[in-house]
């Protein structure tokens, strides 16, 4: 028989205990059509890429699957009719992987770097929120410099060089 890796996304109101006894159910439709779950594997509830169906939020759920293709049709079937489940895949494998998959390899290595401990003293941070206060000494600073000369209308004055030069070029 060909193996399958399903997953299943069910609805962010059910319970961890609700998402088990459905995770069951689907157990034993695959078990009534002449197949096995030989895992089961619960991802927790995580965040959605994208909302779907007002959710923004879901239960994973991985079951590996070693039963006919018939069965996965009837599987999705009932997955597609029972509102609890918001999306599903299933994906046919060569092999089932033993042991934790990928995603609950990931979830245990975040668990094992343990307390951030003393950071220590980390020194003045240089008016970090007072940013309002930091652009308006910025602006004033720019505004006085250039040779500190400034016109009323914000033009520097030695425009009457430009002037003096293009008169000289023209002589009658």
């Amino acid at each position: 028989m060909p193996f399958y890796e399903h997953v299943f996304i069910a609805r962010q109101e059910l319970s961890p205990q609700q998402v088990e006894d459905l995770a069951g159910q689907f157990s034993q439709i695959i078990a009534d059509n002449g197949g096995s779950v030989t895992k089961t594997e619960q991802w927790g509830l995580r965040n959605l890429a994208y909302k779907i169906r007002k959710n923004r939020k879901g239960h994973y759920v991985l079951l590996n699957v070693d039963a006919p293709a018939a069965a996965l049709l009837e599987l999705e079937r009932v997955m597609r009719i029972n509102d609890d489940v918001i999306r599903l895949m299933t994906i046919r494998v060569d092999e089932l992987e033993e042991g934790p998959s990928a995603m609950m390899v990931a979830k245990s290595s975040r668990d094992d770097r343990g307390p951030r401990g003393d950071r220590g003293d980390r020194g003045d941070r240089g008016g970090r929120f007072r940013r309002g206060a930091e652009s308006e000494s910025s602006e004033s600073s720019n505004s006085a410099s250039s040779d500190g000369k400034e016109s009323g209308d914000g033009k520097e004055s030695g425009g009457d060089k430009a002037t003096s030069s293009s008169d000289e070029g023209v002589k009658e």
